[in-house]
């Protein structure tokens, strides 16, 4: 690991000072995009920490070129362990979280600390992708199109609304605050997940403050697969997403997962089996599947008609399977989250115990754990 730095460059007298932290694997051309745009800010970091999280196509050797303080991991082991090193290294009063693949618009970092130095009980807070997604094609579109559509509803007062979550693809945080909280879990989150989510609740649960900026905006450079998406909505958020919900009794309704939304689940739910059943029924299996899909669009309807201000009628159209296939995400890792939570973690808990709920003596150890593994690897660790 390169040398920790001496510190941030003094900031103006009655300014905090700040600490961008970067965590980068194998970050191609988007990465060297970020770091540009980073330049180019109104507001240039005091310092810039670019965590190489095992790279092997010369992300730090680029990072370090263009006057970052490089800091390495011998093996990728995951962005919270690398945005805790970097955390660990800044020096500056607050600590703006950056993913390699997102450009920053060149006011962005000045609007976030303005709301920070308006406002001393501020702990966090992020801002969202804009609606100009530079990968091309339908679903990359799409995708960061929704992410944009959802960040940027709810009811704002000057630009900034309350939120109870973090999220460190463009947030920034009171240096003093992540250190209290201990920063993310490396332990739970060892590859892309929910870190930032759940570092959000603790803060949030223990009275801190944090709130999304609409006018904080980056450009998200990110090329989407299908392969990509199953993994991410599944594997890497929704399925530990739930997980945590229900560790901690959280009820959620805000962002994604607000009302309408989870009813859409349902509907697409609805449309699947709808589907399943046309053989047997041919008719009515077909009948119940459109109701469903009308469903979904009715209950969707200000998104489409969003997308079709944005990119057009057809690509609201063409989009439509891209957003059942989000939802069907939803729901599997619904289902597979309560199957865990409800098999898994109850059994484990019951035979660390020493009993289990429904009789018949302790569950031997090794067939449980084999299965645990099993599950720990398809959801937190998947991909």
């Amino acid at each position: 690991m390169d040398d920790v730095p001496a510190g941030p460059a003094s900031a103006e007298p009655g300014r905090p000072s700040l600490s961008v932290v970067v965590p980068v694997f194998d970050g191609g051309e988007d990465f060297g995009r970020c770091l540009r745009r980073l330049r180019e800010s109104s507001r240039a970091p005091d310092e810039l920490l670019v965590v190489d999280d095992g790279s092997t196509d010369g992300s730090g050797a680029l990072a370090a070129r263009m006057g970052a303080v490089v800091l390495t991991h011998d093996r990728p082991l995951g962005p919270a362990a690398a945005r805790n090193l970097g955390a660990r290294a800044a020096r500056g009063d607050l600590v703006f979280f950056l993913d390699a693949d997102v450009a920053v618009h060149p006011n962005a970092i000045e609007r976030a600390m303005a709301r920070f130095l308006v406002d001393p009980g501020l702990a966090a807070l992020f801002g969202s992708y804009d609606d100009r997604p530079s990968a091309p094609g339908l679903l990359s579109r799409f995708r960061n199109l929704l992410h944009h559509y959802v960040h940027q509803r709810g009811d704002f007062v000057d630009d900034v609304r309350p939120v109870h979550t973090f999220w460190t693809g463009c947030g920034m945080i009171r240096r003093a605050e992540f250190h209290e909280f201990g920063g993310f879990d490396p332990r739970l989150y060892a590859r892309p997940s929910i870190e930032d989510i759940e570092l959000g609740y603790r803060l949030t649960r223990a009275g801190r403050r944090i709130v999304l900026a609409r006018d904080v905006l980056a450009t998200h450079m990110k090329r989407w697969t299908l392969f990509d998406v199953v993994r991410t909505d599944v594997f890497r958020r929704g399925v530990p997403w739930m997980l945590l919900m229900k560790r901690s009794g959280t009820v959620e309704t805000d962002l994604n997962v607000q009302f309408g939304q989870k009813l859409s689940v349902a509907a697409t739910g609805g449309l699947l089996l709808a589907l399943a059943a046309t053989p047997v029924a041919p008719w009515a299996g077909p009948a119940a599947a459109l109701g469903c899909g009308a469903a979904v669009g009715l209950l969707n309807g200000d998104f489409y008609r969003y997308l079709a201000r944005r990119r057009g009628a057809w690509f609201a159209a063409a989009s439509f399977p891209a957003h059942l296939l989000y939802f069907v995400c939803c729901g599997a890792s619904v289902a597979i989250a309560l199957a865990r939570w409800h098999v898994v973690d109850r059994r484990r808990r019951a035979t660390t115990e020493g009993r289990v709920d429904r009789g018949g003596g302790p569950i031997p150890a090794p067939a449980w754990r084999r299965l645990a593994r099993r599950l720990q690897r398809w959801t937190t660790r998947s991909g």
